[in-house]
C-alpha cells in the first residue's frame, strides 16, 4: 500500500488492540489537539495534561466510534468536551481560591517564551472570551471546521455557531489591550 494509512483503517487497527495504529493517529493529531487545549486553557503544562486525557478518552471510546463523521471532528468534540470540564473545574477552583480567575498573564515566564507579546496578547484576549464563543472561534478558524461540524461536535444550531463567532469577534475587535499589541 502506497502512502499513509487512512484514518478508518488506523481507527480499525487501533480497536482491534493495535498500539502503533493508536500510536500513528495521535501523532497524526497531537499538535492540533494541544495547540487547540493551548488557547482554550491558556497554560502549556494544562494543555499538554489535557491533551493526554483527550486522546485517553479518545481510545477508550475507540470501540463505540461509528465512523458517522470525520475521524478529528469526533476527536475535537472530545477534545471540547474536556476543556470546558476542565475550564468550569478551574472556575469553581477559583471561587474558592479567590483569584480573579484570570486564565492567563501577559507576563508569565512561560508564555514569554513561547510567544512574541502579540501572540501572548492574542491568547489572553481569546482568554478573556466566554468559553462558550472561544470553542466555536478555535473550531472555526484554528481548526478549519464548517458551521456545521461545529454545529454537531458542540450540540447547538449552525446559527447559533455563527452568532457566537461573531460576537466573539466583535469582543475582539473591541479589546484596546488586544489591539495595542498588534
Amino acid at each position: 500500500m502506497l502512502g499513509a494509512p487512512t484514518d478508518e483503517r488506523l481507527i480499525a487497527r487501533a480497536a482491534k488492540g493495535s498500539a502503533g495504529a493508536w500510536q500513528t493517529l495521535v501523532r497524526r493529531y497531537e499538535r492540533r489537539v494541544y495547540n487547540y487545549a493551548l488557547r482554550m486553557v491558556g497554560h502549556p503544562d494544562d494543555a499538554a495534561d489535557l491533551m493526554q486525557e483527550i486522546f485517553m478518552g479518545a481510545y477508550r471510546n475507540l470501540p463505540g466510534y461509528r465512523g458517522d463523521g470525520a475521524f478529528p471532528a469526533w476527536l475535537f468534540r472530545i477534545a471540547s468536551f474536556r476543556c470546558t470540564d476542565y475550564l468550569r473545574r478551574r472556575r469553581f477552583q477559583d471561587s474558592f481560591d479567590e483569584t480573579d480567575g484570570t486564565a492567563l498573564s501577559p507576563d508569565d515566564p512561560v508564555m514569554s517564551v513561547l510567544a512574541t507579546h502579540a501572540n501572548r496578547e492574542i491568547t489572553a484576549a481569546l482568554a478573556r472570551l466566554p468559553a462558550d464563543q472561544r470553542h466555536v472561534l478555535e473550531l472555526k478558524f484554528f481548526q478549519g471546521f464548517t458551521f456545521d461540524d461545529i454545529a454537531g461536535q458542540l450540540g447547538i444550531s449552525p446559527n447559533t455557531a455563527k452568532t457566537r463567532l461573531y460576537a466573539a469577534l466583535r469582543k475582539l475587535r473591541q479589546d484596546e489591550e488586544l489591539r495595542d499589541a498588534l
